[in-house]
């Protein structure tokens, strides 16, 4: 266990790292790219779900009513509707608790998502870090976190390093007075939501966020949420403008939280977890050629190290696949680049074409 230092306070904004790189920008205006560089489940949003959107166009002369998708949202996690928060995506939330939340050493644990620390800096504040070891496999130490923080943000499982972190070793962090910040964008890709914190009320501080534009495909329509208790919900929910959330991104909450859409999100973690092996195995195969996947993955994209990984990046597109630079990360370095998981048929093209570029 390393000892607690204060985290690094002044790197990786300005000109040092691009914290508003997201895999977007790798397939953004390129026709005919696989995207391996976005994290969006392929092949969504389903038919059933586009469908249930469309039935609710007729309803746009009306202001949004957020109600009853609240509700609906609050019963999937067994908490009351006082301790949901609607909001346009996770990015939303992560501006709302940088703005509105009283915080003087807001600290991020990295490698991670990083546009918690972006809109922390933006809201004026200075962000530590707490940098996650590649020799510990990028899984958490709660000692990388000094005492004195009092906003921490972490991701389970954690983009870009797929890592699925304990929910005992994550609520070590939790301390009165301190805000503990757990995005879980992506929780609904792991089979069984192994260690969620999503609809725990015993952890004090703590505030989880929740995505539906991952596994539903609906990164341009915009709908996440946040759980936490009533005083740091009516908080946020005083930071947001009226009528945040559209009303097709609501009818779209309310479906996906539904028992049916919820057994179909469980079938699709399952498939995930048998491709991403299938992906991990393939993977293993250039281990002579000095490329190394991130082994405890969980989610649904993987974190590999590659000799060379921009030249690699650069000609992986040229031959037909985007795939997501990994040096935006803070933590990492220019050898990293992230694959989300896909099926067999394209992981198989995928792998074709890396040993091709790693073999020339």
């Amino acid at each position: 266990m390393r000892t607690p230092t204060e985290p690094e306070t002044d790197t990786g904004y300005d000109g040092e790292l691009d914290l508003r790189h997201h895999g977007d920008a790798e397939v953004r205006g390129a026709a005919g790219l696989t995207d391996l560089a976005v994290n969006v489940r392929a092949n969504t949003p389903p038919d059933w779900l586009k469908r249930h959107i469309a039935a609710s166009l007729d309803g746009l002369a009306a202001y949004p009513d957020g109600r009853s998708a609240r509700a609906a949202v609050a019963a999937r996690h067994g908490v009351s509707p006082d301790r949901v928060l609607l909001t346009s995506g996770a990015a939303e939330a992560f501006v709302l608790l940088a703005r509105a939340l009283k915080v003087r050493q807001p600290v991020v644990v990295h490698p991670q998502f990083t546009e918690p620390e972006a809109a922390l800096r933006d809201a004026g504040h200075v962000v530590g870090r707490g940098l996650l070891r590649e020799s510990e496999g990028f899984r958490l130490d709660p000692a990388v976190v000094p005492e004195s923080a009092d906003l921490v943000v972490i991701g389970n499982p954690t983009n870009p390093t797929s890592v699925l972190h304990p929910a005992a070793s994550i609520t070590e962090l939790a301390r009165p007075g301190r805000v503990l910040v757990v995005d879980e964008a992506f929780m609904d890709a792991v089979p069984g939501e192994r260690e969620a914190l999503a609809g725990r009320t015993d952890v004090p501080g703590l505030v989880v966020l929740r995505s539906l534009t991952k596994t539903w495909g609906l990164a341009g329509l915009r709908i996440g949420y946040v759980l936490s208790d009533p005083e740091t919900i009516a908080t946020l929910a005083g930071a947001q403008p009226l009528w945040p959330v559209s009303s097709p991104a609501l009818a779209a909450a309310e479906a996906c939280v539904a028992s049916a859409a919820l057994a179909e999100a469980a079938d699709a973690a399952s498939l995930i977890a048998a491709d991403r092996a299938h992906l991990l195995a393939g993977l293993a195969e250039f281990a002579s050629g000095g490329v190394r996947a991130v082994p405890a993955a969980e989610g649904p994209f993987v974190l590999i190290r590659v000799p060379g990984a921009a030249a690699v990046r650069s000609t992986l597109r040229e031959r037909g696949f985007a795939v997501r630079r990994g040096d935006t990360f803070p933590g990492l370095g220019a050898e990293w680049l992230r694959v989300a998981v896909r099926d067999r048929g394209t992981t198989d093209r995928f792998l074709a074409a890396l040993g091709s570029v790693l073999g020339g």
